[in-house]
C-alpha cells in the first residue's frame, strides 16, 4: 500500500554527502511519500555526487539543486533566492549539516582550539539559524523544520568533543526557534539519531566500539539505520506531527534510557 502522507508538500534538504548519508535516506522516504524534492549542496565534489545520485533515482525528471554554503550567508541568501523563483513554497527543510576537524574530535576538548570551537559551532548549529531565517519567507502555509543531532549533545562522548558542544548548541537552537516560528505555524524539531556509518562517522575515533555498545545495550539489541531516521524525519515533516514542535525525538533503538 503506498502512503502520501507528503503529497502536494516540497521539502528542501540538506547536506547530502553520497549515497549513505542520513540526508539522502531522508530523500527516499520523503520521495516514497509523495513529496517533491529540493536538493542543496556546499562543494563541488558534494554537488557532482549528489547530481549522480539524483539522475539515478530520478531519470529525467530531476530535483531542483543549488549551491548553498552554510557558512556564506550571501551564499545562504542567493540559494533561497533560487528556489524561490523555481517554487511559490516550501513545506518543509531538513537541515543536516555538520562538520568539525577532526583533530578537534580527538584528545582532551579542553584543548580545543578557539578556531575548531567557532568551526564546529557555526557549521553545525548556526547554519540552522541561518537556514530557519532564509527559508521563513517561503514556509507561506507553515511548515516544519527538521534537523539531525546525537546523544553526545546530552552525554559527554568519548571521541565526540566539540562536537557534541556544537550539537548541544543545535538542540538549544531548536527550542528557541520553535518558540519564533511557532506563530508563523512553522514547526522546528530535532532528531537525536543513534551512530550510523556515514561519512561523517569515519572522523570519529573508536566508531566500532560504539556500534557494539549500542548492539550490546539498547533496548532494541541493534543499531538503527539511516532508512528509520528517515521515516522518522518524514513523519516530522508531514501533518500527522502538526502538534509537535521543539522537541528531540530519540531515533537509537532506545539507547538514550539505559543508565550505566
Amino acid at each position: 500500500m503506498r502512503l502520501h502522507l507528503l503529497e502536494g508538500k516540497t521539502i528542501a534538504v540538506m547536506g547530502v554527502a553520497n549515497r549513505r548519508s542520513i540526508a539522502w535516506a531522508v530523500a527516499e522516504s520523503v520521495r516514497r511519500l509523495g513529496g517533491k524534492l529540493i536538493f542543496t549542496y556546499r562543494s563541488d565534489r558534494a554537488g557532482r555526487e549528489l547530481e549522480r545520485l539524483c539522475q539515478d533515482a530520478f531519470g529525467d525528471e530531476m530535483p531542483l539543486i543549488v549551491q548553498c554554503d552554510v557558512q556564506d550567508e550571501a551564499s545562504i541568501e542567493e540559494a533561497f533566492a533560487k528556489i524561490a523563483r523555481e517554487t511559490d513554497c516550501i513545506d518543509g527543510l531538513v537541515h543536516s549539516v555538520a562538520h568539525a576537524r577532526v583533530e578537534d574530535l580527538q584528545g582532551e576538548f579542553v584543548d580545543t582550539p578557539r578556531e575548531g570551537f567557532d568551526l564546529a559551532l557555526e557549521t553545525s548549529a548556526y547554519s540552522l539559524v541561518a537556514a530557519a531565517r532564509a527559508v521563513r519567507p517561503l514556509m507561506k502555509r507553515g511548515g516544519s523544520i527538521v534537523t539531525m543531532s546525537y546523544l553526545g549533545a546530552e552525554r559527554a562522548v568519548p571521541n565526540y568533543n566539540v562536537m557534541g558542544v556544537a550539537k548541544a548548541a543545535l538542540e538549544a537552537s531548536v527550542r528557541y526557534l520553535a518558540r519564533d516560528l511557532g506563530p508563523s505555524a512553522i514547526r522546528v524539531n530535532a532528531i537525536s539519531a543513534g551512530p550510523i556509518r556515514t561519512l561523517a562517522a569515519k572522523g570519529v575515533r573508536g566508531f566500532n566500539d560504539v556500534l557494539h555498545a549500542v548492539e550490546e545495550r539498547a533496548p532494541l539489541k541493534r543499531n538503527v539505520t539511516a532508512e528509520e531516521v528517515g521515516d522518522v524525519t518524514a513523519f516530522l515533516l508531514s501533518d500527522l506531527a502538526r502538534g509537535v514542535t521543539g522537541e528531540v525525538i530519540h531515533v537509537d533503538g532506545g539507547y538514550h534510557i539505559v543508565g550505566i
